[in-house]
């Protein structure tokens, strides 16, 4: 019998701990579950399973350096693609073509956010504004 209390009291009391997330935590958590998905679909192709690109051809996105530094064209990159831009991550040149992707700003949001916290990189939730506003001053 004290089992099933105890059992019934963890369960309660995780539930409790979980409704108790922040909305910026489950903004952040919705953003990057839905952005694995469109990575998956749009990017994983190219860039490979865990970011690692493909050796001197496509660029890794595990270089947080790089997608710091360019955290205001990275929603570019993704809607306009590149065009033989020579780029540098971690130490090596890349120049090549990466076709635009027609997908929504929110997509744009999530991907950008999961790929800003997956692969080793830490770099917070990119919002819907946040991409709306960089897409904006595009080139």
């Amino acid at each position: 019998m004290k089992l099933k209390v105890i059992g019934v009291l963890l369960i309660l009391i995780s539930i409790i701990v979980i409704s108790c997330q922040s909305d910026d935590e489950l903004e952040f958590k919705r953003y990057y579950t839905n952005g694995k998905v469109v990575y998956q679909k749009k990017c994983e192709n190219c860039h490979g399973k865990n970011g690692e690109g493909l050796s001197n051809l496509i660029p890794p996105l595990t270089d947080s350096a790089y997608l710091k530094n360019n955290k205001n064209q990275l929603a570019c990159f993704v809607i306009n693609g590149m065009k033989s831009k020579l780029i540098v991550v971690a130490h090596k040149s890349f120049v090549g073509d990466m076709p635009p992707t027609e997908i929504a700003p929110i997509e744009v949001a999530e991907v950008l956010t999961y790929l800003n916290n997956s692969f080793g990189n830490k770099l917070g939730i990119t919002n819907v504004e946040h991409v709306n506003a960089d897409l904006q001053h595009c080139k």
